[in-house]
Formats: structure tokens, sequence, C-alpha cells
């Protein structure tokens, strides 16, 4: 790593602290709520609606994410014997199948709620099979960045008040997110395998000469090595790249360009030892990476506008881990999406800029009075956008990894999903 990577990892983590010491002082002067428009009325607690589901509560739980499954098991068990429910059904994901399978049978089997005990890939999975069927989805959240429950302020900090939460908590509608790509056209495909023939070569020199590897990432194995590289993904909760045009589903956020790379070069050991922090440290070296240049086409418009970005984001909801609040608007039921084109330029003079903005929005603070910016947040709603790059870009949803396109399609859809959340807020 040279010195301007380290000025730049220095610069990255003083600004991170700066955010999170921002975003707890503004916790202490302002108690947060789950970001639900004012209009959205919370289903009635159970007992207003007559007689309890009479199903059993479901588990589709990730052994990949939980050094003690056995114990979870026992607490789950136990307060629902507690609460007078039925015992709870058990699915265990596995490499072929992250969760989807496992709560469609859940769900066949009448189960009053189906609760994803594992990381955001198997909360995703979870959703996508539960999506318009009205069964409840709980959260045993046991990932890195375990984003949706964050924006649910459910309580990280007591698995036995999480459990508690996901059995017998309330039911509320929420929306949820979908994205497609476009398959790639041959120039592309073959763009795509330059850059990534060129990547694993540099991680080989990297390594050979006794220095840690670069970032790996999903869609970069040459073609022997596909079966394993799935394997891996499926077991880290990403997914495989051999539906390039699948509807994927996401809670929180979708996008491509810089933190869709950001995702792909995360170190899973690091992630295993510094939490959603190892992102950080996976985005320095992206940060004078090249920009996108596209078109984004909101709606039924037709018209798709010119410009200029590092990332483009698709919001569900707003909040990120640290209490960074990078989408002060969204909320989860709504019934739209909230779009974002970050840019900065300067180095990283200019991701200062665009930290400094995300933190002030995230105190409630929207108009810059700075003379002169570096970084930039230009914020667009719609219910569906189409963009359009001129060069391969890595999409991601919720942290998961789709491969790289250059035609992307986002929607939401308005209640499509019902979660479970704390019993009593304020």
């Amino acid at each position: 790593m040279g010195w301007e990577q380290w000025v730049a990892l220095v610069a990255l983590v003083l600004a991170v602290v700066g955010v999170v010491l921002a975003a707890l002082a503004w916790r202490a002067v302002r108690r947060r709520t789950p970001s639900f428009s004012a209009e959205g009325e919370e289903r009635p607690d159970r007992d207003d609606e007559g007689a309890p589901p009479v199903g059993p509560p479901a588990v589709v739980f990730n052994p990949s994410k939980s050094a003690d499954g056995e114990a979870l098991r026992r607490l789950v068990t136990q307060t629902a014997t507690d609460a007078g429910l039925p015992e709870p059904m058990w699915f265990e994901t596995t490499v072929e199948d992250p969760g989807l399978g496992q709560a469609h049978e859940a769900v066949e089997r009448g189960a009053s709620v189906v609760i994803s005990a594992g990381g955001d890939g198997t909360v995703r999975a979870v959703a996508e099979a539960l999506a318009g069927t009205g069964v409840p989805m709980g959260l045993i959240p046991l990932g890195t960045g375990n984003l949706l429950a964050r924006n649910l302020d459910l309580p990280l900090g007591s698995e036995r008040e999480l459990v508690s939460t996901a059995l017998t908590g309330r039911d509320r509608p929420m929306d949820l997110g979908w994205l497609r790509t476009e398959p790639l056209s041959d120039a592309d495909e073959r763009k795509v395998r330059g850059r990534d023939d060129a990547s694993t070569a540099r991680s080989a020199e990297k390594t050979e000469s006794g220095e840690a590897a670069e970032g790996r990432y999903l869609d970069s194995a040459l073609p022997e090595d596909t079966g394993e590289l799935e394997e891996k993904a499926a077991e880290s909760g990403q997914i495989p790249t051999e539906e390039p045009d699948k509807e994927h589903v996401f809670l929180v956020i979708g996008g491509l360009g810089f933190d869709a790379a950001m995702v792909a070069g995360a170190d899973d050991e690091l992630k295993a030892k510094l939490g959603w922090i190892a992102y950080f440290f996976a985005g320095v070296k992206h940060l004078t990476g090249r920009k996108i240049h596209a078109t984004a086409e909101l709606g039924e418009s037709g018209q798709g506008d010119p410009f200029t970005a590092r990332t483009i984001l698709f919001a569900n909801v707003g909040r990120l881990p640290g209490g960074v609040v990078l989408f002060p608007d969204a909320q989860l039921d709504d019934g739209w999406l909230d779009i974002a084109a970050i840019d900065t330029k300067g180095g990283i003079i200019g991701w200062a800029d665009l930290l400094r903005k995300v933190t002030l929005q995230g105190l409630g603070v929207r108009k810059d009075v700075m003379p002169y910016s570096t970084g930039f947040i230009e914020f667009r709603r719609a219910r569906s956008v189409v963009v359009r790059t001129e060069e391969p870009e890595h999409v991601q949803v919720d942290g998961d990894l789709i491969g790289y396109a250059t035609v992307v399609h986002a929607r939401v859809e308005q209640g499509g999903l019902v979660v479970r959340t704390a019993a009593h807020r304020g």
C-alpha cells in the first residue's frame, strides 16, 4: 500500500469516527423510531384481531452465522413456550439454498411467522419467499451489516429481546425493492473478463511478493473456478451470477459503482473481525477510481437524463451502520424508491466533503452553508428507474453482489412484505 492510500485510509477513518460521534450525539438528544411514514398504520395486536394464528412459528437458520445454533434453538423454543405458542419449526440453509426454499416450505406448512436467523443474504431470501403472502417475517440478525434490523430499531444488543420481538412483536407492512440487470453484450463480457484477468494477475503478484492479496471479486474467477466461486458465494450469503437477468429483492439499498465495488473487495476474515467497518477498508482502494457515465430514466418518462457519478443508489430505507443517514427522506412504507447519484472531485478532499454533508443531513441540516463543495449528492424519487451505463459496473443488493451490468432496472412494490417490529414503540 503506497503513501497515498495510507493518507486516504487515515482520512477516511477519521471521517468515519466523526460520523459515528455525530450520530451518537444526535441520538442523545433525539430518540429515533423506525422510518415508517406518518400515514402508515400499524396492524393491531393479534389479540385485537380475534384468535391468534394457529400455525407454529418457523425459523430459517443460517448455520454459518452462529457458533452455537443449538443454544439459539433452545432460546427460541423456550420463548415460544413462555408465550403460549406451538413449538417452532426449524429449517437450516444450505450452500444450494440460502433460505428461499426453506421459507416456501414453512409457508406451505402453515407457519404463523417465518423468522430469518442469519445475515442480510438470509433476510433477502426469506423476504423473497414471503413477498405477497401476508405471512410476517421476524428477524434474528446474525450477520455483518444487519441493515434491515438497524432500520427497524430492533434490540441488537440482546438476543433474548430479538427472539421475543420476532415471536410476539407487532406486524407492519413495508415496501420491497426489486432489481434486475440485463445480460451483458459480448463486447462488454470481454471487457469484464479483461478487468478480472488483470485483477487476478495483480493479486497473484502481490501474494507471491509476500503482501496480502487484493479484494476478491464474486465474479472475477476464470471459467474453471466458477463452481468453487459460487459455492463460496452461497456460503457467505452472496449471489451467484448464473442468472444475470433474474429480479432480485432488496429491503434496504441496491446500487452500482463504488458501493458495489467496495462490497466486492471486502475481505471475509476482516468482516469477521471488524464487522461492517471492513467495508470502509475495502473502499479505500476505490476512492479515486473511474466514474460512471450513465443515463437514468425515471418512471414512465421515456427520457434518459445523462449524469456522471461515483455510485448510484436505490433506497427503500435510509440508515446505514454507524448511525449514518444517507437518505433522510426514505421511509419503509411510502411506496417510493429514493434514488441518489453520488459524486466527488478533488480526491480524498471530495470524499471528506461528502461525509460532512451526510453527517449534517443526518442531524437534520439540509441546506449547505459552504460556498464551495467537492462532494455531491443528487436525490430523486420514483416508482421505478432504468439506469444505463457506458461501461459494465458492479451491482449489489443489500450488500450481496449480483455481478456486472450496463443496464439496471429497479422498482418498488408497495406493502409487499409484512415485518415484525417491537411490540411497543414510542
